[in-house]
């Protein structure tokens, strides 16, 4: 029973958040923005699948350069702090 009159209440909560929310025009405007961003994306150029795969190639060759650069930079520094601490 307590179950069911919780679910009720959502209900209730969502009808008034959408009566409010198509009252006052947000509705009217979130279709607007849907509608629009179709249409830009209609004019976007999607890259074929070879140039996608190079494209990906290049990110996770840079992402493992910048590791492995981020990784020997943190050695050297660990040996300097731990020669001058050695002291």
């Amino acid at each position: 029973m307590n179950f069911y009159i919780q679910l009720l209440i959502w209900v209730v909560v969502v009808c008034v958040v959408f009566g409010v929310l198509w009252r006052t025009g947000q509705l009217l405007r979130l279709a607007n923005y849907v509608q629009e961003t179709k249409e830009e994306l209609k004019k976007c150029t999607w890259p074929s699948r070879d140039e996608l795969k190079g494209s990906t190639f290049v990110v996770l060759l840079s992402i493992l350069l910048l590791g492995v650069f981020t990784v020997a930079i943190d050695f050297v520094l660990h040996l300097f702090v731990k020669g001058i601490t050695a002291n």
